[in-house]
């Protein structure tokens, strides 16, 4: 397999070395109770859930909405955190459309370790922008995979559009 430089992933890796998560706790709780939230490029904290930015990317602009309750199961989900996870995916799936200008959106769930899902114990929802061709050489032949923008850069677009506008003259 071929590498890439990725000097974020090895930054965020070593900012852990001395704050791993406690036994029963999922990184994503991990990641809430630290309330780093640039640092851990959380986007948004809702009532029940929150968003931030895939750390390891399939696509720049990848997205985690992720409810606060720690589960692994989809239907220990209540009527009220799937209603928020639901209309928050359809808010950054507005702002994405916005600062990405994607051709389209792949948006799920890997629900256990044997589907793919790298934080098994905490379920989380996937919105990946796409777009017409993003599916080039390199992942085929170099078993390498792209990611088009700086994580920082993305991370700024898209928490630029949740501030509340100031209204002029004041």
């Amino acid at each position: 397999m071929k590498r890439m430089f990725s000097p974020w992933r090895s930054k965020y890796i070593a900012s852990f070395k001395n704050e791993r998560p406690k036994k029963d706790e999922s990184l994503f709780t991990h990641i809430l109770h630290q309330n780093k939230d640039a640092k851990n490029y959380v986007i948004i904290r809702k009532k029940y859930c929150f968003v931030m930015m895939n750390l390891y990317p399939y696509n720049s602009g990848h997205l985690l909405v992720i409810p606060y309750r720690q589960t692994a199961d989809i239907s220990e989900l209540t009527t009220v955190e799937n209603s928020e996870i639901m209309e928050t995916t359809a808010q950054m799936i507005g702002i994405l459309k916005k600062v990405m200008n994607p051709h389209g959106f792949n948006f799920g769930a890997n629900l256990g370790r044997a589907a793919g899902a790298g934080v098994d114990d905490h379920i989380h929802f996937h919105i990946v922008p796409r777009w017409n061709g993003d599916t080039n050489f390199m992942p085929t032949l170099g078993d390498v995979k792209v990611v088009s923008e700086e994580m920082t850069a993305t991370y700024k677009k898209i928490t630029t559009l949740l501030k509340p506008k100031k209204k002029k003259g004041k």
